[in-house]
């Protein structure tokens, strides 16, 4: 049986998905690097960005950022007992989420001009009008999004991750390919390049992976009695705004109201933080929750509880020291990847310097990716999504002050704070309802975690001030020198310290990193 075919258990999902999201994280930076090659940080690459708010809102407005994550459970449950009775119900989901999109879509198709002033408030009419020609060649691909989401879940269900891991690899493929084949008519090969993309690498690809992996039966099926069921769970999705769905909008909002280019400036460095978010964090989420889901449904409680305390553990370990190296290397990873064309010296400093905040918050995007799909594994999506908005409500008018008073940096901080709160407000929530044994140790190990880190840093640092070549007249090999050097530097005296300091943190990092690193844990054991 072919690769993508087969099931995987949970740690070779986990490197399925996190290779596949790696891949496709390096090629948008690809896709962001030919952007800013092409059109810097202008108001064209702001009207890029800015052209997604609209589509991305109607897209949560159908839970589409998470209907993976809702229908699972449901699929899981109605398959096992009968898998005809499963067919069912997907039909019945699949028909009402292809009629509902396409609804919302054509809706927001006739009014583009207007929603165009909601989602850059801070733009000219001229621009606005160019805003709106974007908007409407990007919506119809939320159509093949949210339909293609449906597709995936069968093939999650199913622990077929190799496939829905491609997705968003070839979209990225098709965006590039319009942009460099229309770059003459500006940042609209791009659009056409999503809108390409969405159909071949979101809806086709998975379609094409269900029927030749198991089989595809549609049935016409209007109403099913677990669709009722199924939107009283995605209902607090769909009426909730989370502020990690949303973050990514705010950033784009607000940061209209912060001058020509920092828009461009707070998504090139906001691309540069969900690399390691969406490699780690994202990884272990989209893994584990299948396994989450199935020990929840099967009320296997204590083994439920460890594989979350497990995910949380390991996605803290690796993000806490990964974002403290990354701030480190801001500067010259802006550098050596956007500052070429139209994109200059003075458009790095500003990207840079919001890149170092967002990257504070790096572990707590990781930290609710996991927490979260916990909820969510116990079909609870309401308290998510309540606290969700709440804090997104509450952090409006901060986004707004900041904003007003120090432009681009207001919004990087009131992003970072953000987070902070969703993530603490998740974790006190799980431990008035379900106690405290998913944490356990996680507090101190976290901090050990940190520890170690802050002191890897320190020969990092001096390791990029040993770099021979001057940023001025060799900036981009000096860039290349200080990251390949600062990192092998931190890599070595993080795990060396790890191994003698949380070796029960490292073991299952060093265990898999071939003969070096399970020498050092036996050299470890045997001199304890």
């Amino acid at each position: 049986m072919a690769f993508w075919k087969t099931r995987q258990q949970i740690g070779l999902a986990a490197m399925v998905v996190g290779g596949g999201i790696l891949l496709s994280r390096f090629m948008g930076l690809f896709r962001d690097k030919l952007i800013s090659l092409l059109f810097g940080a202008t108001q064209e690459s702001d009207l890029y960005f800015a052209a997604f708010v609209i589509p991305d809102f109607i897209n949560y407005m159908l839970a589409g950022g998470y209907f993976s994550i809702t229908l699972i459970p449901f699929l899981t449950k109605y398959f096992e007992e009968d898998e005809e009775e499963g067919w069912r119900f997907f039909s019945s989901v699949f028909f009402w989420v292809t009629v509902s999109i396409c609804i919302l879509t054509f809706h927001a198709f006739l009014f583009a001009p207007k929603l165009a002033r909601l989602a850059a408030p801070g733009l000219s009419t001229e621009a606005l009008s160019r805003l709106a020609f974007f908007l409407r060649i990007i919506l119809p691909a939320q159509i093949f999004f949210l339909c293609g989401s449906c597709l995936s879940a069968i093939l999650f269900m199913r622990k077929q991750f190799f496939i829905p891991a491609m997705v968003s690899i070839v979209y990225n493929l098709f965006i590039i390919m319009g942009g460099v084949l229309f770059r003459a008519r500006g940042m609209e090969g791009f659009c056409w390049g999503v809108l390409a993309g969405s159909f071949t690498g979101n809806f086709l690809l998975p379609l094409l992976a269900v029927r030749s992996g198991g089989g595809l039966r549609i049935r016409f099926s209007g109403f099913h009695p677990g669709l009722k069921k199924y939107i009283l769970v995605a209902l607090p999705l769909m009426i909730g705004q989370s502020i990690t769905v949303v973050d990514e909008q705010f950033v784009r909002i607000f940061g209209s109201l912060a001058g020509v280019g920092a828009i461009s400036w707070l998504s090139y460095a906001r691309r540069i933080m969900m690399v390691p978010v969406s490699v780690v964090a994202q990884a272990a989420g989209v893994a584990s929750y299948p396994f989450m889901a199935e020990l929840y449904a099967r009320n296997d409680l204590s083994r439920f509880y460890r594989t979350i305390n497990s995910a949380l553990q390991n996605v803290m370990t690796l993000l806490v020291p990964l974002s403290i190296w990354m701030i480190l290397i801001a500067e010259p990873t802006i550098r050596l990847i956007f500052q070429q064309g139209r994109f200059g010296v003075s458009d790095t400093a500003h990207t840079a310097r919001l890149l170092e905040i967002l990257l504070i918050c790096v572990p707590c995007w990781g930290y609710q990716q996991v927490l979260g799909r916990a909820f969510y594994s116990r079909l609870d999506t309401l308290t998510p999504a309540v606290l969700g908005t709440s804090v997104t409500l509450l952090m409006i008018p901060v986004f707004y002050l900041l904003t007003v008073r120090t432009g681009a940096l207001g919004v990087a901080c009131a992003s970072a704070a953000s987070l902070f709160c969703f993530s603490a407000a998740l974790t006190f929530r799980w431990k008035a309802r379900c106690g405290g044994a998913a944490f356990a140790g996680l507090l101190s190990g976290t901090g050990k975690v940190l520890i170690v880190s802050a002191v890897s840093v320190a020969p990092a640092w001096a390791a990029t001030k040993a770099v021979p070549f001057d940023p001025d007249f060799s900036p981009y090999l000096a860039a290349f020198s200080e990251i390949i050097l600062s990192g092998l530097c931190f890599g070595v005296v993080f795990a060396l310290l790890s191994v003698y300091f949380i070796p029960e943190l490292a073991r299952p990092f060093l265990d898999r990193t071939g003969p070096i690193g399970r020498r050092l844990l036996r050299d470890r054991t045997s001199g304890s």
